[in-house]
């Protein structure tokens, strides 16, 4: 009697177990689930001027008086429903909008699948009164990676678009190849602007492989589909050619900034590249100004959006998120975070 006693409490808690494993894993695949982007990649805007203002009255929560902070607080909300009550036909409607890019660039340019994507969507809604403004940081990178980035670009000027490149840290070579598109270029007084210049190297491992006996062949057809390589015999012939190469790729370089921007390239154009106040006296930038105070001062007059294509986690990212959310005790944060992300 007492052994059946004993299982039945085993089954009991095996049951339960089961079962609240069960509830926990539904749960997990629910909230994996939420709001799944259709494709690879799903499309977040952010509403800038609403960030700078909930920014603010989380300081004033601070300052001031709760008496005093209340009647802010009911004003600020009248003002939001106001807002959303607008019509169509409303004066309003017509203010500014300037859409927010960002552009981290690597020697690939592998940031370009996004700002593709970005420009086009917001083309679709963009108007002639309407800006972009791209805050770009990047040190360069293949040729072919950079000019279709700064295409991608070309795709706003021609839409009669005002586009404002701001350089906080660093846009040289090929993020400078980016920026010289742009209608009006600002960057932070350290920024590094400029390196109008074309490099390529390569080690020759020529030398080693005669010294093991080691043989290197190679065929090709066309007198310079291959000049020098990395393991066959390099000829003064063909450093020559590859000179030629990569002197025809800095004429088209220099070429592109001419065409955007009006500068003495003699001066420019060595390679060599400047911190943002010098680069201000050389005209390779129009104004010192960091992106922070560009478009804080623009939210006064102006509509802010910052639109970005955020790649699609995968399922197990999302799950050890919220198990390290879990283990840390935070799911009251969690909702909270989760809630304020969907009022934007």
């Amino acid at each position: 009697m007492e052994f059946v006693t004993d299982y039945s409490l085993f089954l009991a808690k095996s049951i339960t177990v089961v079962l609240a494993i069960l509830a926990i894993t539904g749960g997990i695949i629910a909230l994996a689930g939420r709001d799944r982007p259709l494709g690879k990649q799903r499309l977040e805007v952010k509403y800038l001027n609403r960030e700078y203002d909930d920014m603010a009255h989380t300081l004033k929560a601070a300052m001031l008086p709760k008496k005093v902070f209340k009647q802010i607080l009911k004003t600020r909300k009248q003002e939001i429903k106001r807002s959303r009550e607008q019509t169509p036909d409303d004066p309003s409607k017509d203010k500014k909008r300037i859409f927010v890019l960002n552009f981290h660039g690597d020697i690939r340019a592998s940031a370009v699948a996004s700002l593709r994507e970005e420009i086009t969507v917001i083309l679709t809604v963009a108007r002639p009164a309407d800006e972009v403004v791209l805050r770009l940081e990047s040190g360069g990178g293949l040729v072919h990676a950079y000019g279709l980035a700064a295409s991608q670009l070309m795709r706003i000027k021609d839409k009669q678009i005002r586009l404002t490149i701001a350089v906080d840290k660093i846009a040289a070579s090929g993020g400078y190849l980016m920026a010289c598109v742009a209608d009006h270029i600002i960057a932070a007084p350290f920024a590094v602007v400029g390196s109008i210049g074309v490099l390529a190297q390569l080690p020759n491992f020529n030398r080693f492989l005669k010294r093991h006996d080691i043989d290197f062949e190679q065929f090709t057809a066309g007198e310079f589909k291959r000049t020098v390589t990395l393991f066959g015999e390099n000829t003064d012939e063909d450093r020559a050619r590859f000179r030629q190469e990569i002197d025809e790729t800095h004429r088209l370089f220099k070429a592109f900034v001419k065409t955007h921007r009006d500068l003495d390239m003699a001066t420019v154009a060595t390679g060599e590249h400047w911190y943002g106040t010098r680069a201000l006296e050389l005209k390779l930038v129009d104004e010192l100004c960091t992106s922070d105070d560009y478009l804080l001062d623009a939210s006064k007059t102006a509509e802010l959006y910052q639109v970005s294509f955020k790649p699609k986690k995968p399922f197990i990212d999302r799950l050890s998120s919220l198990a390290s959310i879990l283990d840390k005790g935070h799911m009251g944060r969690y909702r909270s975070e989760v809630g304020i992300h969907e009022i934007k």
